[in-house]
C-alpha cells in the first residue's frame, strides 16, 4: 500500500496511523472482553455467596460488577471512537495501482496508446466552436437555460435534442448484445454515494438532497456498482454485464477558470455507462472489452479520437488502472476527454460487500467467499461527442451533416439546417 501511494505521489503517513488505530482498536476490544467476563463470573458468585448466606459477600461481588460496568462502558465508547476514526481513514486511502499501470506524476504524463485520425485537414468551415454553431442554428440554448436554472447548464432544442438522444439509443443497441439494460433511481443514498467511491472525497463536486439524505447521481456506475450490494453471487454467473442510460449531475466545483462554453463542462448530462462485475481472473479481459465497446462507438461516429491510459500520478482514489478516450474538435481546437474506462478491483466491492462464491472442486469442497472485482466505462457522454460531431461534421454553408450511424434515430433528418 505505502508504495503504491508513493507512486500517486501521496503521503504514506495514513497507513502508519491505521495500523496504530487498528492496535489500539483491538487492545480496547480485548480489555472490555475480558471486563465483560469478570463480570460474568462475579454474577455466579454473587449467586453462590448469597445462597451460602454471606450477604456482604455479595454486595461487595455487586460493587465490584457495577464498578466493571462503568469501565466497560467507558471501553466501549472509546473503542466505538477509534473504529470511527479507523473507518473515516480507510475510506479516505486510494485504491493499490496496478503493477503495469505507467508512472507519471499528473495528466501530461499520461501516454497515448493509439490515435486514429489527425488534428490536421480540418477546413476553415470545421473550424467553429459548436457554441457559435449551435447557436446559429438554434439547436443549443445556453441562455434560457441559465435563465431557466443557472450558469453551466444547456438546453438542446430541435434536431440538437434529437441527436442527444440518438447518441444514447446507439450507445445502448451497440451493446445491447450483452449488457442488461438497467433504468436506476437518478437519486442515491450516502451509502450507496459511498460504496463507488465518490464519498467522502468528492462531496462538494456531488448535489445533495440534504432532507431526504439523498444525492443526485454523477454517473450510472454509482447505482450500478450497488445493483448487487450485500448480496454473495455465483462464480458460474460471473462475469455480470450490465448498461444504463442515466443524466449525470456534477457541481463541476473545481471548474473555476476552466473552459466552461457550451458543452464542455455542464452540471448536467445524459450518458450511456457500462459495468460489470467479475472475478479476479475475468477482470484483465473485462477491461479489454470495455475498452473495446466504448472505443467502437467513438470510431463508429467517425470522429479523430485517441486513447490514453492514465499514470499512477493521475488516477481516481477508486481506480486500480484506467483509460480515457478523447476526441478531437477541431472548432474548440481540443482533445476532449469523452469516455474513461476502469479497473477497480476489489476497491469498491469491498465498499459494498459485494461477494461471489467459486465453484466447489474436490480440492476445495466448501469454498470461502471472496470479493468481486468491478470495472466500467462510459459507453458514450452526450456532450462532448456532441460538440465534436456539430464541429466535424459542419458542411461549408453552416449546416451539418448527421453521421451515417445516427440516421436510424434521427426521424429522417440527415442534414441539421438552421
Amino acid at each position: 500500500m505505502k508504495a503504491s501511494l508513493a507512486r500517486r505521489g501521496i503521503d504514506t503517513s495514513d497507513v502508519d496511523t491505521v495500523l496504530d488505530l487498528d492496535v489500539r482498536r483491538r487492545d480496547l476490544i480485548t480489555r472490555r472482553d475480558e471486563a465483560r467476563a469478570e463480570i460474568k463470573a462475579l454474577s455466579k458468585q454473587v449467586g453462590r455467596l448469597r445462597g451460602a448466606g454471606d450477604t456482604a459477600g455479595a454486595e461487595e461481588a455487586m460493587a465490584q460488577s457495577r464498578a466493571l460496568g462503568d469501565r466497560v462502558d467507558a471501553l466501549d465508547a472509546a473503542e466505538s471512537q477509534v473504529a470511527g476514526d479507523l473507518h473515516d481513514l480507510l475510506l479516505g486511502i486510494p485504491n493499490v495501482i496496478h503493477a503495469d499501470a505507467p508512472d507519471g506524476a499528473s495528466d501530461a504524463d499520461n501516454p497515448v496508446i493509439r490515435q486514429v485520425g489527425t488534428t490536421d485537414g480540418f477546413a476553415d468551415h470545421q473550424r467553429v466552436p459548436h457554441w457559435d454553431i449551435g447557436a446559429e442554428l438554434g439547436i443549443l440554448d445556453t441562455e434560457r437555460a441559465a435563465k431557466i436554472t443557472g450558469a453551466m447548464f444547456v438546453m438542446l432544442r430541435g434536431a440538437g435534442a434529437t441527436m442527444s438522444r440518438a447518441l444514447c439509443q446507439l450507445a445502448l443497441d451497440r451493446n445491447a448484445d450483452a449488457f442488461e439494460e438497467i433504468r436506476p433511481p437518478s437519486l442515491v443514498s450516502t451509502a450507496t454515494l459511498t460504496a463507488s467511491g465518490q464519498l467522502p472525497k468528492f462531496a462538494d463536486d456531488a448535489y445533495a438532497i440534504e432532507r431526504d439524505d439523498l444525492w443526485c447521481i454523477p454517473t450510472a456506475e454509482v447505482p450500478l456498482t450497488s445493483v448487487a450490494a450485500g448480496e454473495i453471487l455465483d462464480e458460474a454467473d460471473l462475469p455480470v454485464r450490465l448498461m444504463a442510460y442515466s443524466p449525470c449531475y456534477r457541481r463541476e466545483a473545481g471548474a473555476a477558470g476552466r473552459d466552461t462554453r457550451g458543452m464542455l463542462r455542464a452540471h448536467e448530462f445524459d450518458k450511456v455507462e457500462i459495468l460489470s462485475y467479475a472475478t479476479p481472473e475475468q477482470a484483465p479481459a473485462m477491461l479489454d472489452e470495455l475498452l473495446d465497446r466504448a472505443e467502437g462507438t467513438i470510431a463508429a461516429l467517425g470522429l479523430t479520437y485517441r486513447v490514453i491510459e492514465i499514470c499512477a500520478g493521475d488516477l481516481g482514489q477508486s481506480h486500480h488502472r484506467s483509460f480515457d478516450i478523447e476526441v478531437y474538435a477541431p472548432g474548440c481546437d481540443m482533445w476532449l476527454e469523452v469516455s474513461s474506462v476502469s479497473w477497480f478491483s476489489d476497491y469498491q466491492a469491498r465498499r459494498a460487500n459485494i461477494r461471489y462464491r467459486r465453484a466447489p472442486s474436490a480440492d476445495d469442497p466448501k469454498p470461502a467467499t471472496a470479493m468481486v472485482h468491478t470495472l466500467n466505462g462510459s459507453a458514450l457522454a452526450v456532450p462532448r461527442v456532441w460538440a465534436a460531431i456539430l464541429e466535424t461534421y459542419r458542411n461549408a454553408d453552416g449546416t451539418v451533416a448527421v453521421p451515417d450511424v445516427l440516421a436510424p434515430y434521427m426521424r429522417g433528418i440527415t442534414t441539421i439546417g438552421a
